[in-house]
């Protein structure tokens, strides 16, 4: 029915109870008649949220892109396991909705958190053409799980309150804002660019002794951290041969030397 939908935009204040009630109302619909949106987290099976390993141990379907999740997160599943590598949007909509309608649990699994690069926004479009609820259960993404490698805050009083969360451009991204948004100042961080790390240091207007990391595969068992700064990092991530799965984090919180004792401590 219509006036069961759920709008994406941003609530006015007066809307929350709309919301609070619209939430009710899905629970309350019976059965699963949804599609679970699952974030896998950065890789390490132990980083999946409770819920969502509650989700993979009910499932009847759990559909997963081979080439972005590590299938050790899979190895709860009882229910049927479908790699979608290689489906088209089209076909991957109607395997869910097929399933969701036919009864079953069905879980689309997305590599660390949903929210970010998980272009979920056009199965979410195609599921409500059949009229299809969907749920997220948000995952610990690859940049938290980073800079819990790195041991250390991205935002830190007196260095930086703010944190940028970008990528270059590619093959789905014609132009990117990596430049301009470096002028800022902030921690950066850069998903999906790994390949073209030369070209971004290049191109940042940090200084270049501003602090730089790269992790690659954060969390998993071969998780390996190279330090260096915006002038040298490059250098030292080709030695390694890593030009893929890893994140670029720039700024003055990887090496803190006038940072400020947080109010919270008095």
């Amino acid at each position: 029915m219509e006036n069961e939908k759920v709008t994406r935009e941003i609530p006015s204040e007066g809307d929350y109870f709309s919301i609070l009630v619209a939430g009710k109302r899905r629970e309350n619909k019976g059965g699963n008649k949804a599609v679970f949106f699952v974030g896998a987290g950065p890789g390490n099976p132990k980083y999946i949220t409770v819920k969502g390993r509650e989700l993979l141990e009910s499932a009847d379907l759990v559909m997963y892109t081979g080439s972005l999740v590590n299938t050790d997160v899979l190895n709860c599943v009882r229910g049927e396991k479908l790699d979608s590598h290689g489906m088209k949007l089209e076909e991957i909509v109607s395997v869910l909705a097929k399933n969701v309608k036919a009864g079953k649990t069905v879980v689309r699994l997305h590599s660390g958190d949903p929210s970010l690069y998980g272009a979920i926004i056009e199965q979410i479009d195609g599921l409500e053409k059949y009229g299809i609820d969907i749920e997220i259960i948000p995952g610990v993404t690859s940049l938290f799980a980073s800079a819990a490698a790195l041991q250390t805050q991205l935002t830190l009083n007196g260095i930086t309150e703010t944190l940028i969360i970008t990528r270059p451009a590619g093959a789905t991204l014609e132009k990117d804002s990596i430049k301009e948004l470096s002028r800022h100042n902030a921690t950066m961080a850069i998903y999906l660019g790994t390949h073209k790390l030369r070209e971004i240091m290049d191109d940042v207007a940090y200084p270049r002794d501003t602090p730089a990391a790269v992790v690659y595969h954060a969390s998993w068992d071969d998780e390996k951290i190279i330090r260096g700064t915006v002038g040298d990092i490059a250098d030292r991530v080709e030695e390694l041969g890593i030009d893929k799965s890893a994140m670029i984090i720039i700024g003055n919180v990887l090496s803190p030397g006038n940072f400020k004792r947080s109010h919270l401590y008095g």
